[in-house]
């Protein structure tokens, strides 16, 4: 069954609205008019393109910045499935859209005026290929790979604790990687101070040591951000908190930095040539994914402008056999809890209600959409006037038991260790 986009005719919503691009000064408004039209010359600036994609890149910007919503090319092989969602916004400004579906759609049309999905010579070429080998070559993910040696003198929940750190804060990763900080004296901008929500021990506690499990892992992005994802992983294949892991990755190149299989190729082969503890992790990852204890999957939905709530049958499948998802990222975290503007203090569990099985979300704050927090964690960010919503200066970690999950842990009495990993 395919999902496809509601209409505003559909079945009546008592939800708050989904965020929209047309208020002048808002972040969804500034995204398309200043990060979209800019990304076009980047992304030009990046490859020697033909004439034709010069014109069709000119042709976009005039679209998203002046235009109307156009139709995708009647050749596109996936021309009916976006004619679907695209319906209620066609002849309309971009600025008319909801924010989720315009970002997606805009994605769609950079790769098909790049030629992405034809069928000469620039077919399957990542156009942001060259800022993440960049981001993946820099010698400051050199350092953060030598700091990884510093960990086996660690405590087991130190351990842990530093590297779901890592992965939470992505491109900050040496905020998590520094090991050897005492995490209670970190302040200012490292990763500890700037919680807004931890629910790291439940996360913990659905993952108890020497419990047979299978961990889904839906990665964000590629390059120095997928490194800490991967040395995650490696940590819960090699404590026992998973018996296999599940990555799901982009099935094309998608919000610039978003990680596709062959980006995953590259970090692991990052990871194997470094030396020192880097070195082993990388190779441990090689020979799990050899043996399938390690599997990198995809799926069209990943590049849809829907909800987790809307996604499709066999997805849904896949997530609910697993004993926990970990949604990385924000645009993940959008889809799962709705890209609406709930209040602050509406809680996870609830708008998280639809998603099958036990689900944790790791996310840097990058855009307006949040649950979860106190009333009084709310308002002190608020007074601190500072855009904390959307500066990538805060972050969170927050999770849902499955109700099932919940009963079993009860009757057993086996809570898991509420102070942290073994």
């Amino acid at each position: 069954m395919t999902a496809r986009l509601p209409r505003p005719s559909d079945v009546p919503d008592s939800r708050p609205p989904v965020v929209m691009c047309d208020e002048p000064g808002s972040f969804a408004w500034g995204v398309l008019h200043r990060r979209h039209p800019a990304l076009i010359q980047q992304v030009r600036d990046a490859f020697p393109y033909a004439p034709r994609q010069h014109r069709a890149l000119d042709a976009l910007l005039a679209e998203i910045t002046d235009g109307v919503v156009e139709p995708l090319d009647a050749t596109a092989k996936d021309h009916a499935l976006w004619a679907e969602r695209a319906e209620p916004y066609l002849g309309r400004s971009w600025f008319d859209a909801p924010f989720l579906w315009a970002e997606s759609y805009f994605y769609r049309k950079l790769l098909a005026a790049l030629e992405y999905f034809g069928e000469g010579p620039w077919q399957g070429v990542d156009p942001f290929g060259p800022f993440k080998d960049a981001e993946l070559s820099s010698t400051v993910v050199d350092e953060e790979l030598r700091a990884l040696d510093a960990l086996a003198d660690l405590p087991a929940e130190r351990q842990a604790s530093a590297l779901l750190q890592a992965s939470l804060w992505g491109n900050r990763a040496d905020l998590g990687f520094s090991v050897t900080a005492d995490e209670s004296a970190r302040t200012g901008t490292d990763a500890g101070a700037g919680l807004v929500s931890d629910d790291s021990a439940l996360l913990w506690s659905l993952l108890p040591a020497g419990t047979p499990a299978t961990v889904a892992v839906v990665a964000d992005n590629a390059g120095r951000e997928l490194i800490p994802d991967l040395v995650l992983v490696d940590h819960l294949l090699e404590r026992g908190h998973a018996t296999d892991v599940v990555l799901h990755v982009k099935p094309y190149p998608y919000y610039v930095s978003d990680a596709t299989t062959t980006d995953v190729v590259g970090a692991l082969r990052r990871l194997v040539r470094a030396s020192g503890r880097a070195g082993e992790i990388g190779r441990r990852l090689w020979t799990a994914a050899g043996t399938g204890r390690l599997e990198v999957r995809t799926h069209p939905f990943f590049c849809a402008p829907l909800p987790y709530e809307e996604m499709p049958e066999d997805l849904r499948t896949q997530f609910a056999s697993v004993t926990l998802t970990i949604l990385k990222g924000d645009l993940n975290y959008r889809r799962l809890v709705g890209d609406r503007l709930w209040p602050a203090t509406t809680p996870f569990a609830d708008v998280t209600a639809h998603f099958p099985g036990s689900v944790a979300a790791l996310r840097t704050l990058k855009s307006d959409v949040i649950v979860g927090l106190t009333a009084a964690m709310t308002d002190a960010l608020d007074r601190t006037g500072a855009a904390w919503r959307t500066s990538g200066t805060h972050a969170l970690i927050q999770a849902r038991p499955a109700p099932a999950a919940t009963s079993r842990r009860t009757s057993s009495g086996a809570e898991g260790d509420p102070e942290g990993p073994a």
